[in-house]
């Protein structure tokens, strides 16, 4: 089970993540960010309370990553060590903007 929670704040959006983003979880996260989105604003993702992330919530990462593609619109924040470990091995911590 995966928790959201939105802040909007002008035009940034943060989402803090709670639990596990799973194949279950990752189409329900994806819309709840493309619905919330500021159309100018900035994406921050809060993961220190993620437990698990699955290739699925890092599907929806990457996906995140092309449709933000400029410079710091989308960033990771407060991202849990058992999490870090993954995107260091996936490769993901390469590519994307972890804070």
């Amino acid at each position: 089970m995966l928790d959201i929670e939105k802040i909007i704040e002008e035009n940034d959006l943060t989402v803090a993540l709670e639990g596990q983003l799973d194949s279950d979880s990752a189409p329900a996260l994806e819309a709840a960010l493309m619905e919330s989105l500021p159309e100018e604003g900035n994406l921050t993702l809060n993961m220190e309370k993620l437990d698990y992330i699955s290739s699925a919530g890092l599907r929806v990462l990457l996906r995140m990553q092309k449709f933000l593609p400029e410079e710091g619109r989308f960033k990771l924040e407060k991202v849990a060590p058992a999490i870090m470990d993954i995107l260091d091995v996936t490769g993901f911590a390469d590519i994307l903007n972890i804070v």
